[in-house]
């Protein structure tokens, strides 16, 4: 029996009735655009994040794409600013600081955590400088508290790339509390998923959070009256209520998350693949990471995922093309950043999820110590 990267259906099965009990509730209500379906999971989440603020979007790119837009409209950028990201980030990190007319200043990451380096950031910083974008990449927190020392330092707006990181934690603050804002998805394969798009900004600021309900509905506070040149992105009542449903089982499947990575960190011993960074003794005090991806690197990785597949288990990568090498950019094409290009070429994702057994975990670590390396 194959063993699958991320069993969704399984996922939801696991609360079926709930879900199916919340979409009727939303059917017989006659509202599904802006009801109290989205107030009540804006409070819960942004409870839950212990943020002031949560603005349902429509997913998690306009998250990103309408924080930046509001700074604009309420004066705290302009087109031309430059805002620091990762280097090796998924492109929509990248996509919402384009869209805005901003200008990305692409940074290597940390080489053991693949998240930002707050040394790397300090020294991209110039006069254009406005903002920092952190990726939570895989699930794991940057260095937010070097990171917002920076900001402070230098006057800089950070907006947290919170998609992979719901309820990851350092010293009792979440992912969502850290940065001015930061932006979600619940994509349906994320830690906390929709069934559908779906997204979210937290933030403790009252002018940017007006700002933000304004945008998302055509730049309208109030109907037929129009503040902003506004876009559709709203989160709708059905995914709202589901989402809800959904958040009461979070914490309960990180912590089984947590589980299958620890039996991985203990189990997989191959020369040939190397281990993401973890620095506590147990994962489980690892509060800082929720494991939305186990990603391992190798200089094999075509092999090795052939050989995965062989044995049944499925394997992905996150991501094979560094945004620099895209063709959508494509003026960055002759740029070098030599770690994220590494980086791409080795990465491989194991199967990760709340659904997947311990027995089939066992077999993931078995496949990996199975595989016999090509020669160099």
């Amino acid at each position: 029996m194959s063993i699958p990267f991320l069993d969704l259906g399984a996922i939801n099965a696991q609360s079926r009735q709930a879900l199916i009990e919340a979409c009727t509730r939303v059917i017989d209500s006659g509202w599904y655009i802006q009801g109290q379906e989205l107030l009540q999971f804006e409070s819960e989440f942004a409870t839950y994040c212990g943020a002031k603020h949560c603005i349902g979007v429509a997913n998690g790119l306009d998250a990103l794409i309408l924080t930046l837009r509001a700074w604009i409209e309420l004066g705290q950028l302009k087109q031309g600013d430059e805002v620091i990201v990762p280097a090796n980030t998924y492109i929509a990190s990248i996509l919402a600081i384009t869209e805005n007319r901003l200008i990305p200043v692409l940074v290597e990451p940390d080489a053991l955590t693949f998240n930002l380096d707050a040394t790397r950031v300090e020294a991209a910083i110039t006069a254009k400088t406005r903002a920092i974008l952190p990726v939570h990449l895989y699930g794991q927190l940057a260095d937010m508290p070097a990171l917002l020392a920076l900001s402070k330092r230098y006057q800089l707006l950070v907006l947290e790339d919170a998609a992979q990181a719901h309820g990851a934690s350092l010293g009792g603050r979440k992912a969502g509390s850290w940065g001015d804002a930061a932006g979600f998805s619940f994509y349906p394969g994320k830690n906390l998923g929709a069934l559908g798009d779906a997204g979210a900004i937290t933030t403790d600021n009252d002018a940017l959070a007006a700002t933000l309900r304004a945008l998302r509905n055509y730049g309208s506070h109030e109907k037929y009256k129009n503040l902003f040149q506004g876009v559709n992105s709203r989160l709708d009542e059905m995914q709202a209520a589901m989402l809800s449903v959904k958040l009461k089982s979070l914490d309960a499947q990180t912590a089984l998350r947590r589980q299958i990575a620890q039996l991985y960190l203990d189990g997989i011993r191959h020369p040939a693949i190397r281990l993401p960074f973890a620095p506590a003794h147990k994962v489980d005090e690892l509060s800082s990471h929720v494991w939305h991806l186990f990603v391992v690197r190798t200089q094999a990785r075509e092999a090795l995922q052939k050989h995965l597949a062989s044995m049944g288990v499925q394997s992905l990568i996150h991501y094979p093309i560094a945004p620099h090498q895209q063709a959508a950019y494509a003026e960055w094409n002759q740029r070098s950043f030599p770690l994220t290009e590494q980086i791409h070429e080795q990465v491989l994702s194991l199967p990760m999820g709340p659904t997947l057994s311990l027995a089939d975990a066992q077999r993931v670590v078995a496949s990996c110590n199975s595989f016999v390396a090509p020669d160099a």
